[in-house]
């Protein structure tokens, strides 16, 4: 009876516990249901192919945009993607976009990942336009959204006779109705062109202006030791510069050679100036003068520590500056150091004998077969932190001024590759490249470097945020210490920096832990030119 009386009681005990246990997980759904705390992994594209392209993709999951670079023969209104990876667990929300897809304009995709992620993606087609006549001034102003042309001749032109030299305003292979090009046209009003690009039609509409000047000094863009000038004549004429520091009264005429034109637009590179100095400049055209303007040129800073001789170590992390000082270098030693010692370090192995340079060795760090290869490197920026075995960098210092080119002085010793990543098991075995490379950015902040592929972010040298690029490679053994020299190539001579990113690394594809373990280079005297 006891055992009986026992039982029931446990039993009758057992059964409260559980309803009250199953009340409160009701209750407790019913006041979670909106508060269960999902994990917030962005959803990436990590990789995408696509037929035809020329280049990339570029993906950017900063800003979670896709770039196709596509040939300008390309037909970007059927697009065909012919594969893509995302973040694991991650998948397109909507219609799939494999097949054909239209690219004409920037196509957005929803990735999910617990939340919804929404992205971008474009097809980057140049396209080379161009529309020329007889008598014309400066080049035709092409508004490709607006789908216009203006167009600049003598005021002492005939408008209704108006030979046509050149016309290409769609793609290649587009065709153009009507054809103007070797016509003799009235553009006293405005004329109207059909583009048919792979079926698909667009109006432009081609407008004629007038002008009395025969000559036009346009601009000036200023650099430290050198100057970009601008001007607009009639094609055909003998065009170009004229300058002069300000105060003197003899002007010095640039050689023909070292003028460009362009039609009826020309422009100059004036050389060897001196910094911080004022200067005039003017355009010429056979014996007519254009307007004379005024200009400064700018300074000519070196980055800090760029020989590399300040270095102080941290427990085991060796730092590039000053103990106490202003850091403007950094490396990769607070990550390579969670699992082994600093790889980037002062060496008394000097390019001059004096000093230190920087060793910068890649090597694979860890216990047995755990562990990650770590390229040897030295960037002008911060490590901010470590992301697992990643990397998180901001590159830059801040730079307002447009250096010319880069030089110094390097050895290296090649290793195989022997760590490769996903997209480039071509390597394993290859000699390893080393790089060193200059950026000049024109974005309000620092550039975020992220290693970790899930969320990767890689400096792109044809991002939108490049005003100038250049950089040197080696991929055999240097024994001893010799001179390199790269130029700055500018995508625009009137961009203004706010930063510059310099970096070398022992292992071109170190971003994405591919390298040979053992591959070391010295760097040392880095120093920014400033003329040509």
């Amino acid at each position: 009876m006891r055992m009986f009386t026992f039982k029931t009681r446990s039993l009758e005990f057992h059964a409260l516990k559980t309803a009250f246990a199953l009340g409160a997980v009701m209750l407790a759904g019913s006041c979670l249901k909106d508060d269960i705390p999902y994990p917030r992994i962005q959803a990436n594209f990590l990789s995408i192919e696509a037929d035809g392209v020329t280049a990339g993709p570029v993906i950017d999951s900063l800003n979670r945009t896709v770039s196709l670079a596509f040939p300008e023969t390309a037909d970007i209104y059927n697009v065909d993607i012919t594969a893509y990876t995302l973040t694991p667990g991650a998948h397109i929300v909507g219609d799939s976009i494999t097949g054909g897809i239209d690219l004409s304009q920037p196509k957005s995709v929803t990735l999910r990942l617990y939340q919804d992620y929404e992205w971008t993606i474009t097809a980057d087609r140049p396209i080379e336009r161009y529309f020329t006549v007889s008598s014309q001034i400066g080049t035709a102003e092409i508004d490709v959204p607006g789908r216009r042309v203006i167009v600049t001749v003598s005021s002492k032109a005939d408008l209704k006779a108006i030979e046509i030299l050149t016309c290409k305003l769609g793609p290649q292979g587009a065709t153009m109705t009507p054809e103007l090009a070797g016509r003799t046209v009235d553009m006293s009003n405005s004329v109207e062109i059909e583009v048919d690009d792979w079926g698909h039609k667009s109006v432009w509409t081609i407008y004629t202006d007038t002008s009395d000047a025969t000559v036009t000094t346009s601009s000036v863009d200023a650099w430290s030791m050198v100057a970009w000038v601008y001007g607009e004549a009639q094609a055909g004429r003998t065009n170009g510069f004229e300058y002069r520091l300000s105060g003197d009264t003899q002007w010095t005429r640039l050689p023909q050679s070292e003028v460009m034109s362009d039609g009826g637009s020309f422009r100059a590179c004036l050389k060897h100036l001196s910094p911080g100095a004022g200067y005039e400049v003017r355009a010429f055209s056979d014996d007519e003068y254009g307007e004379v303007l005024e200009f400064t040129t700018g300074a000519v800073p070196q980055i800090p520590n760029s020989d590399f001789d300040q270095w102080w170590l941290d427990g085991k992390v060796w730092n590039p500056w000053p103990e106490g000082g202003e850091q403007v270098w950094d490396t990769g030693n607070k990550g390579a150091t969670t699992l082994g010692t600093s790889n980037s370090m002062p060496t008394e192995d000097t390019s001059s004998g004096t000093g230190w340079a920087a060793m910068l060795e890649t090597r694979f760090v860890g216990i047995g077969m755990i562990g990650k290869l770590a390229a040897g490197n030295i960037f002008v920026g911060r490590y901010v932190r470590t992301d697992g075995t990643n990397g998180v960098l901001s590159f830059g210092h801040p730079f307002s001024d447009k250096p010319t080119k880069v030089r110094g002085y390097m050895k290296y010793k090649t290793a195989p590759v022997s760590s490769v990543t996903a997209g480039f098991e071509y390597m394993k075995g290859l000699p390893d490249t080393c790089i060193i490379w200059c950026a000049l950015i024109d974005q309000p902040e620092p550039l975020e470097i992220r290693t970790n592929p899930s969320n990767r972010q890689i400096f792109d040298p044809d991002g939108s945020y490049v005003v100038a690029y250049g950089k040197v490679e080696f991929g055999q053994d240097v024994n001893s210490y010799i001179p390199f020299e790269f130029e700055l190539d500018y995508k625009s001579t009137s961009r203004t920096p706010r930063y510059i990113l310099l970096t070398a690394s022992a292992s071109k594809y170190g971003d994405y832990f591919t390298g040979g373990n053992g591959a070391v280079l010295y760097v040392d005297n880095l120093e920014l030119e400033y003329d040509y």
